[in-house]
């Protein structure tokens, strides 16, 4: 009898620690099921400035609020489109700070940029954003480093820093399939690649190959050619966010089959384009015009200079950027409008 007791009391102890395992893996299964999908729209945000030149915090929050509205995938921030090198390291872990609070229960992925003056300083940018609830983070290579050796040893020493993922910009430098594929092998949290080397196409299918379709790459050609591109098997892209809301639209409608619905909607992001270009506008004017910035003011010449939207210089376009221009873009703006989400 007590034999029986003992076996019906293990029989217990055992559908515990099954019913305990089981839950656990439930547990891990919508842990995974709530992570972001680290592929699609990730634009690079832009940094907004005060007229006093200080990071404009509330804007910033802005931008990714309007990201969200919009339904983009992802954004990151800041890198070279972001005017990165002009931010004071204050301003990065404010500016940090600031976005993941703002996107908080929202869809858009946080990625922030931890490239450095040194390993020490880019390993305390990552630590801190992984802290405060980034959803990744992202790094150039260290200034002038082309080797394979040195390369690889840095992006090991990020990517083993914490747990998030690893996006990799290739950029200035090429880097090397062979390398990105040893990356791959050697740095479990490395599988996003904004890839800016050589031909577009031919890179995307050679990586593609060299990972088994492990690392998704991010054109690192803006959105230019993203048809082809997705053609290709491009799993990401980062223009600039003014309207990264009709991009995602495309992308969207791309990956669920919807091939000339998707071709549509790019052409409607190309029609824009082509307004902006031809007005001269800055890069953030259409921020602006969308409500999201006050100013297009840069401290790279990428925007205007002054703190008004109509101030001069930078921009994507050469000519004075003038109220003709500003009334050109706000009638493209009208024009798309049931189409614009954020």
């Amino acid at each position: 009898m007590a034999n029986i007791t003992a076996l019906q009391n293990r029989r217990k102890f055992l559908g515990l620690l099954s019913a305990g395992a089981m839950a656990l893996a439930g547990t891990r299964e919508a842990v995974g099921a709530e992570s972001k999908p680290m592929r699609g729209l990730f634009p690079i945000g832009s940094s907004p400035f005060t007229d006093a030149n200080q990071l404009d915090l509330e804007c910033l929050a802005a931008q990714v609020k309007f990201l969200n509205r919009g339904g983009v995938h992802g954004v990151i921030w800041p890198q070279i489109a972001s005017e990165w090198t002009t931010l004071s390291k204050t301003e990065r872990l404010d500016g940090a700070a600031a976005m993941i609070a703002a996107g908080k229960g929202g869809k858009t992925a946080i990625i922030i940029g931890v490239q450095g003056p040194d390993v020490a300083a880019v390993l305390e940018y990552a630590k801190n954003a992984e802290k405060i609830g980034a959803d990744g983070v992202c790094s150039l290579p260290p200034s002038g480093v082309t080797d394979d050796a040195t390369l690889l040893d840095y992006y090991k020493q990020l990517g083993s820093a914490t747990g998030l993922p690893l996006f990799v910009q290739s950029q200035p430098f090429p880097m090397s399939v062979d390398l990105i594929a040893r990356m791959y092998k050697e740095i479990p949290t490395f599988r996003q690649i904004k890839d800016e080397a050589g031909d577009t196409l031919t890179r995307i299918t050679e990586i593609r190959k060299a990972t088994d379709d492990g690392v998704k790459v991010f054109a690192g050609n803006g959105v230019r050619t993203m048809i082809n591109e997705l053609m290709a098997g491009a799993q990401g892209f980062c223009p600039y966010t003014e309207v990264a809301d009709l991009y995602a639209q495309a992308f969207d409608l791309w990956v669920a089959g919807k091939r000339t619905e998707a071709c549509d909607m790019f052409g409607r992001v190309l029609l824009l384009g082509s307004v902006t270009q031809a007005a001269g506008a800055p890069q953030k004017y259409v921020l602006v015009a969308r409500g999201v910035f006050k100013n297009t003011r840069s401290r790279t010449g990428g925007g205007a200079a002054g703190g008004g939207a109509r101030a001069g210089g930078g921009g994507r376009g050469a000519r004075p950027f003038t109220a003709d221009g500003e009334k050109a873009i706000r009638n493209a703006l009208d024009l798309l409008k049931p189409y614009l989400k954020g």
